[in-house]
């Protein structure tokens, strides 16, 4: 069945289309031969024609071949549209609309693909975080940052070298800078201004710093647990763990609890994080039970150790931004 002004130029149903050679001459009386459709029988010429019926389905788009196939339609349909006629029938288009898709889709697999191995070599898809070092440098003499400031105060002082060797130095410290971290320390050993020279009158105090950059994992989820573990030890010596504000993101306390000891002396270590930098000051200090130098409290060594690490971490910061 013809419809009336179909512009689906592949429709076999539409009006024959003009020669591209011009209209022959027009013979005088002469009617127009109806046009043969080779997949319809044509009605008895005594029947009046059908009345055109609307389209079932919405007209091929005009590149034809590149629209969807109508639901239901076989394949090879012929005058469907978007349903390619099969290889060899009249008006069949030998499988090109799908060749097509398979081009399309596969240019866009190869560029994706393309895409993605760039964004690979420039780290557009790395997953590895950028540390937050907080502003802090590295020094290879850490010494030279710690604050001695509040143990002067309290008339403690640096023990002179006993040797000529590095190491017999006093202070000691050390550093590396590596890949993943960088780390530096620093060891001092004190002595009271008021400290006796006698054997029986033995003392002995150490402050030891250590700082590390952490360059390529964060050591925040671990952190406090690194310090509360000390709260969970079972051993003969047990330890208090308290939060402390005021100093970096976070930081903690830790004291030995002395109870019940011979000798006098204190062990406290002060833990300090700030964003990927971690810091830790440890005071160790004894003195035997005929000593007449007075050891500072574990009260007092805290306040120390805290007032210390306050400077200590600004001078360190002094060559870097947050």
């Amino acid at each position: 069945m013809s419809i009336p002004g179909d512009p689906n130029p592949h429709n076999p149903y539409a009006q024959p289309q003009p020669s591209p050679y011009g209209q022959p001459p027009a013979q005088p009386n002469a009617t127009p031969p109806a046009q043969q459709n080779p997949y319809t029988q044509q009605p008895p010429p005594q029947s009046p024609p059908a009345p055109p019926q609307p389209p079932s389905v919405p007209p091929q788009d005009p590149g034809g071949g590149y629209g969807y196939p109508v639901a239901g339609a076989p394949v090879g349909t012929p005058g469907v549209p978007g349903v390619s006629a099969a290889p060899g029938a009249p008006g069949g288009t030998g499988g090109r609309g799908a060749a097509g898709w398979l081009w399309a889709i596969g240019g866009a697999v190869a560029a994706s693909a393309i895409w993605g191995s760039l964004l690979f070599a420039t780290g557009g898809f790395s997953s590895e975080p950028s540390p937050d070092l907080a502003g802090y440098a590295y020094t290879s003499d850490l010494c030279a940052a710690t604050s001695m400031t509040p143990f002067e105060n309290a008339h403690f002082k640096a023990k002179a070298n006993t040797g000529s060797s590095s190491k017999d130095a006093n202070p000691q410290h050390s550093g590396a800078q590596q890949t993943s971290l960088d780390t530096m320390w620093c060891n001092v050993s004190l002595e009271q201004d008021s400290a006796g020279t006698s054997a029986a009158d033995y003392s002995s105090n150490w402050l030891y710093s250590a700082a590390t950059l952490h360059k390529k994992t964060d050591p925040t989820p671990e952190f406090a647990d690194n310090y509360r573990s000390y709260e969970k030890q079972d051993t003969s010596i047990s330890y208090k763990v308290e939060a402390v504000s005021g100093i970096g993101d976070e930081a903690y306390l830790v004291t030995r609890n002395d109870e019940g000891s011979s000798s006098s002396g204190s062990y406290v270590i002060l833990g300090v994080r700030d964003g990927w930098m971690t810091y830790q000051s440890t005071w160790s200090s004894y003195a035997s039970g005929s000593s007449a130098s007075k050891q500072p409290t574990s009260s007092e060594v805290a306040t120390m150790l805290k007032t210390s690490a306050t400077e200590t971490l600004k001078r360190m910061r002094s060559s870097g931004s947050r």
